[in-house]
């Protein structure tokens, strides 16, 4: 069984991901960071090198890959639903979990994270407001299509989004000694 978080950059899978798995007593991976070991080359420099099309080579690739494990959380990157069959394999590996954030809320996280500009190429040249609203506006269905939990994490912190993740999965996945309540953090 795997948990997939999903969502935008910026909206928490990251963060959410260890304190989740933690949780369950189950590992967790970002999936960007494991494309990223693999290649032996940030995304930016796959984008500026190969473009678009190669990272996404790469970044179903590492899914495919990832989603064959057990008893782990996914930080999935924010344009993997992209890809019809990765979004096909969310849904058959367990529970999907779109997490999802205001495009102010969005930028301001993103403005406030040194890696993002190190890290992550524009994927549309607009200003980084209008990139985001741009990028959701395609993303948003693909999200939602896959997604069977969803997520706000606008002013929340990890430990309610968990609690509330924890409280919304299936009872066959939560291990006995998960408390549901209470906040361990």
């Amino acid at each position: 069984m795997i948990i997939s978080l999903i969502g935008y950059r910026g909206t928490g899978k990251s963060s959410v991901a260890p304190a989740l798995a933690e949780r369950l007593g189950w590992d967790w991976v970002d999936a960007d960071v494991a494309l990223e070991s693999r290649a032996g080359r940030s995304i930016r420099e796959i984008f500026a090198t190969d473009g678009e099309p190669e990272f996404r080579r790469l970044e179903r690739e590492t899914l495919k890959f990832l989603l064959q494990r057990d008893h782990l959380v996914i930080a999935a990157g924010g344009g993997a639903i992209l890809n019809a069959e990765t979004r096909r394999d969310f849904r058959h590996a367990g529970p999907v979990v779109w997490l999802t954030a205001e495009v102010a809320t969005i930028a301001a996280r993103l403005q406030a994270d040194p890696t993002t500009a190190a890290r992550r190429p524009s994927l549309t040249g607009q200003s980084f407001t209008d990139e985001i609203a741009s990028v959701l506006k395609v993303r948003e269905p693909l999200y939602r299509e896959t997604a069977t939990i969803i997520m706000p994490t606008e002013h929340r912190t990890v430990a309610e989004i968990v609690r509330e993740i924890l409280v919304q999965l299936p009872a066959d996945i939560t291990r006995p000694g998960v408390h549901l309540s209470g906040d361990p953090f």
